[in-house]
């Protein structure tokens, strides 16, 4: 059996996400009213094989739920809770992102996936202005901290993920860049 098949259903590039992994090194660069901020901080990301999806009799998506929680170094305190869906549509090789954060955003971003034995490579991104891969967000956030795109780039070699997430943000009169960093080790269970 094919190490991205669990339970007879073929995972793919996803398979290599499954697991607890927790990080210490992130760093957000984070919209401020004076400029930004740099907020080193650890976090933990749950990803779970939850099965697989058809839609419309004709597609077929394998499927992983993510819970990522991320803490501050400066106060230990949690400053970004994320849940989500990763899901991988092998006849069409495209791997999508769902994700929701309690701001009042949520987005579906999709790009590509490759595998070969040593690494996993995931690169997603989602816009205002893409009429595939959107952004939805309250009237709040629209009007004060509005999302235009995300990108999100991920890599898994063995135990260990790094991930990069860009997120330009509409906010205090200027576009901001706000980034997000982290290599993340596999917890053994």
């Amino acid at each position: 059996m094919d190490r991205n098949t669990i339970e007879g259903i073929d995972y793919g590039p996803l398979a290599n996400l499954i697991g607890s992994w927790k990080g210490n090194k992130g760093i957000d660069i984070a919209p401020d009213p004076d400029g930004e901020e740099n907020n080193p901080y650890y976090e933990t990301i749950l990803f779970e094989a939850i099965g697989d999806v058809t839609n419309a009799e004709s597609q077929n998506l394998s499927a992983l739920r993510y819970h990522q929680i991320v803490y501050r170094k400066s106060n230990d305190k949690v400053f970004h809770n994320e849940t989500g869906y990763w899901m991988w549509d092998s006849e069409r090789n495209i791997i999508m992102q769902s994700l929701t954060i309690p701001r009042g955003v949520c987005l579906l971003a999709g790009g590509t996936a490759s595998s070969n034995d040593n690494e996993t490579t995931i690169n997603v991104q989602a816009a205002l202005d893409n009429k595939e891969w959107n952004i939805i967000q309250s009237p709040f956030m629209t009007d004060n901290a509005k999302t235009t795109s995300f990108k999100h780039h991920i890599s898994v070699k063995g135990d260990q993920l790094e991930y990069s997430e860009t997120t330009m943000v509409d906010i205090f009169g200027k576009n901001f860049e706000h980034t997000d960093d982290n290599t993340l080790i596999r917890l053994q269970d």
